[in-house]
């Protein structure tokens, strides 16, 4: 093959290749604007307390289900979330009582920064993203996350008809999906690095004022 054609191949590669990688970049950066997740911090690393941030985790999708199900948009489950912070905070202060527990949580709902995470079946690109974020305690250890609108917590399988639920799926089935997560990862991480004090200052703002 001659020289020439070679590199007219390899131009044609490239540029179906960073066509892809910015179809994919764009279909993971609009997850920040469209999704609430669900972010459950342990007080500390101790079994103990891990153990604990399991079980308020299945009490509070078991009781509290009804508030990822019930909206058809993210406006509408963030209210939902708003409107219900202390009975959330109060159902998981119940369930540290029970276990015994020296401390109590904290329910906000927050706008922070995520790494890749996955979960089960799929995986959710690194970027900012409203969050009901539950605090046990001092908030030290491990924590456990879900997506919680769509309602993936819960029901993937009804989160799959939804556009959002369908196009977080679809992600993770791309080919060379983990490279390219990795890749929006490396770029979420530099806007972060560089980003200014007053973005970084709403990192942990309330997202619904």
């Amino acid at each position: 093959m001659k020289r020439a054609e070679l590199a007219f191949l390899i131009g044609i590669f490239l540029t179906i290749a960073l066509t892809g990688m910015v179809r994919f970049y764009a279909a993971a950066q609009s997850l920040g604007q469209e999704t609430l997740r669900l972010h459950i911090l342990a007080n500390s690393d101790s079994g103990q307390d891990q153990q604990l941030k399991l079980k308020v985790r299945d009490r509070l999708l078991e009781e509290g289900g009804q508030l990822f199900l019930r909206q058809d948009s993210l406006s509408g489950a963030e209210e939902e979330v708003q409107a219900h912070l202390d009975e959330i905070e109060a159902l998981c202060d119940r369930v540290l009582r029970e276990e015994g527990a020296g401390y109590r949580s904290r329910a906000e709902l927050v706008r922070m920064y995520f790494d890749t995470r996955e979960y089960e079946e799929f995986l959710m690109p690194a970027g900012r993203y409203d969050a009901l974020r539950i605090t046990l305690g001092e908030g030290e250890g491990h924590n456990w996350w879900c997506v919680m609108f769509p309602p993936m917590c819960l029901e993937a399988a009804q989160a799959e008809n939804t556009p959002t639920g369908q196009k977080i799926l679809s992600l993770s089935e791309e080919p060379l999906y983990r490279p390219k997560f990795a890749v929006v990862e490396w770029i979420e991480g530099l806007k972060e690095r560089f980003s200014s004090p007053e973005e970084q200052d709403g990192i942990d703002k309330a997202a619904a004022g």
